[in-house]
């Protein structure tokens, strides 16, 4: 496989640099679709329309800016952007995922593409607005937001590839996390011609887990925890479960294994910033409860994991439930903005807020057999202190795809998961949680090996202070007994 790759960068040097000048590709016809700019982008020179950063594009190289307007529906109005190197293209397409409700281009995402070497795209994926707030009577943007969007721009960017370079790209991989997770299954499942590979990060599924939070910690102003007392909490989980994976090092690796029970905080006297009064017991331990009927005992989605203390704020530290949720449930589920949050029934309204025309984002088919089946490679992670999306989803997840498909060593070379010890919403936290996504799903598309571990880094103040090795799930890093825990070479993946 090595050999063959040197092939073909032998006989892509002997490629003409370019096919077209930049500026004419605003005159390149696509079906539903109109490019709106073509411009050259000098190097260190592109700054964020309305404003932001200029200078974290300080080190990216000359491009070529692509704008347009793709209308696949009467409805549409979905605002796509292709970047393509200059000079230096590695061949190959990396289009980039969005969070939250989108609205927005992926602008630093597409930065780090092009540094690479990649051509890139992302999509506000069909409106401009921060929240939800577009879908209200609008199904077809819904349907656009949800899936239509993603597949449209990897169409469009690649014939745009193919008229500036005069090729197509050789390999092409979906990157994102969160929104960008789900969207990037939503290819795999819907449309698995798209992309080689797939890196799909903390999928960020809709459940009403933010709403339990809230009925948890919000709904009853005596179960309120103050997030001055998160760290308290945090504390008592660690000292609990921090030392059953056999290595007291402030993570938790293995948070299936450990149930913390609140009540060892339980105030003696009256409530006090070193305790928790009985009603805030009873809302933490809800967080860390799985959402059931109350009718039935049904399990509705997965909570938090014990660890995510820290950020319980997203969730639970305001006034009202996380805004990606309420909006959900706002304009998608009851089509009303005055929807008041505190009458949603698990029982009665879970079944409304199941109903497939309001979760046409979600990506939860677990078939996919077509994207496995030409060669599709699959690099799923997620932080198990993720404060957002319930990491235990996404494990139901990747196992209903084995279940699907004929058991783990059925789908073992196509398809792995790696759990993120101490890592919070896609990034950030105390674990190690920088990690080379694109390089090691390059790596396994090429190559064909799937990934036996990735080594993983955590920072402070920009000096790296631990490294250790994440593991295809369900496998964990084991202490080897000897050797800094701050090493990565001092640990090994094993069973739990």
């Amino acid at each position: 496989m090595r050999f063959a790759s040197i092939v073909w960068t032998m006989l892509v040097c002997a490629l003409p640099a370019l096919a077209r000048p930049c500026e004419s590709l605003v005159s390149l016809s696509l079906s539903d679709a109109k490019i709106t700019m073509a411009q050259v982008v000098d190097a260190g020179a592109f700054s964020p329309p309305g404003g932001g950063r200029a200078g974290a594009y300080r080190s990216v190289p000359e491009f070529c800016r692509v704008a347009a307007t793709l209308t696949p529906s009467n409805d549409s109005d979905i605002k796509v952007e292709v970047w393509l190197p200059a000079a230096g293209w590695n061949q190959k397409f990396q289009a980039v995922g969005n969070g939250g409700w989108a609205g927005v281009i992926s602008y630093p995402a597409m930065a780090e593409a092009v540094k690479s070497g990649y051509a890139t795209a992302s999509t506000d994926t069909g409106h401009s607005t921060s929240g939800g707030s577009f879908a209200l009577g609008h199904p077809e943007k819904l349907n656009d937001f949800g899936w239509r969007s993603e597949h449209e721009m990897t169409v469009k960017a690649k014939a745009i590839i193919q008229a500036f370079y005069g090729n197509a790209p050789r390999r092409s991989y979906w990157n994102g996390c969160s929104t960008g997770g789900r969207q990037g299954l939503k290819e795999a499942q819907m449309f698995p011609e798209d992309f080689d590979g797939i890196i799909a990060g903390a999928p960020a599924n809709r459940t009403a887990m933010a709403l339990w939070v809230a009925h948890a910690l919000l709904k009853d102003p005596a179960s309120y925890i103050p997030p001055a007392k998160y760290p308290l909490i945090h504390k008592a989980v660690l000292d609990a479960c921090d030392a059953r994976d056999g290595v007291k090092d402030g993570l938790i690796e293995d948070p299936t294994r450990c149930q913390p029970d609140p009540g060892v905080l339980l105030c003696k006297d009256g409530d006090g910033p070193d305790c928790l009064t009985a009603p805030q017991v009873e809302a933490a331990r809800k967080v860390y409860m799985p959402g059931r009927n109350p009718r039935t005992g049904m399990e509705l989605f997965g909570p938090l994991a014990p660890g995510s203390e820290l950020g319980w704020a997203t969730l639970g530290g305001g006034l009202e439930p996380y805004a990606a949720i309420l909006d959900q449930l706002k304009y998608v589920v009851f089509r009303d903005p005055a929807w008041d949050w505190r009458t949603f029934d698990f029982d009665q309204d879970i079944a409304r807020f199941q109903l497939p025309e309001n979760l046409v984002m979600n990506a939860a088919n677990p078939n996919l057999a077509r994207f496995f089946a030409r060669g599709g490679k699959l690099l799923i992670y997620h932080g198990w202190n993720d404060q957002n999306v319930s990491p235990y989803n996404t494990i139901k997840y990747f196992t209903s795809v084995q279940e699907a498909l004929g058991g783990a060593s059925k789908t073992a070379d196509n398809m792995r998961l790696f759990m993120a010890p101490g890592m919070a919403h896609c990034s950030g936290g105390e674990g190690p949680n920088a990690f080379d996504k694109v390089g090691t799903l390059d790596r396994w598309v090429e190559e064909g090996k799937a990934p036996d571990s990735i080594i993983a880094s955590h920072s402070t103040d920009g000096k790296v202070d631990r490294t250790r090795p994440l593991c295809p799930y369900p496998r964990v890093a084991k202490y080897k007994g000897t050797g800094s825990i701050d090493h990565a070479a001092n640990f090994v993946c094993a069973q739990p």
